[in-house]
């Protein structure tokens, strides 16, 4: 496999900057981070970014996650290895992550069962952490970026 061209945070001038900025914040929204890296592993996986995939399952596995909870994530509603807020917070990330596959994009339920777990500097850093690895995910995916190929 070959990537059809750099990655384009690289290539576009500023790109990169822009982005690790909007994840240093996200980062300060008080999140855990291993509940943000099972976001990002979860729209990673819904969107078929290799590279994310590659990327985040290293960090939950160095960060001392359980192989159950990995290995579940795509199926947590049947597993019962996820806390009421992680479950929460990976509805919320299915709904933004696939917008337009349901007429309400994200239920008022969904929301306020997130609502219900994370005060509002939480839901929003919940919220520009899944629009952010979307972003990611479409620039990989799009370029066709090689899991592996940023791993030393």
């Amino acid at each position: 496999m070959e990537a059809r061209m750099g990655n384009p945070a690289f290539v576009v001038p500023g790109a990169m900057q822009a982005l690790q900025a909007l994840g240093k914040s996200v980062a300060g929204a008080g999140l855990p981070k291993e509940l943000l890296d099972l976001v990002y592993m979860r729209a990673s996986q819904i969107n078929g970014c290799g590279v994310c995939l590659e990327l985040h399952g290293r960090d939950l596995k160095k960060n001392g996650e359980s192989d159950e909870r990995v290995w579940a994530l795509a199926g947590w509603r049947d597993a019962p290895w996820f806390s009421d807020a992680e479950r929460a917070a990976l509805a919320l990330t299915e709904a933004v992550t696939r917008l337009a596959d349901r007429p309400e994009a994200v239920s008022d339920a969904i929301w306020d069962e997130a609502a219900r777990h994370f005060d509002e500097r939480q839901l929003g850093g919940l919220v520009l952490a899944i629009a952010s690895i979307n972003v990611w995910n479409r620039l990989n995916a799009s370029t066709r970026q090689v899991a592996g190929a940023w791993t030393p």
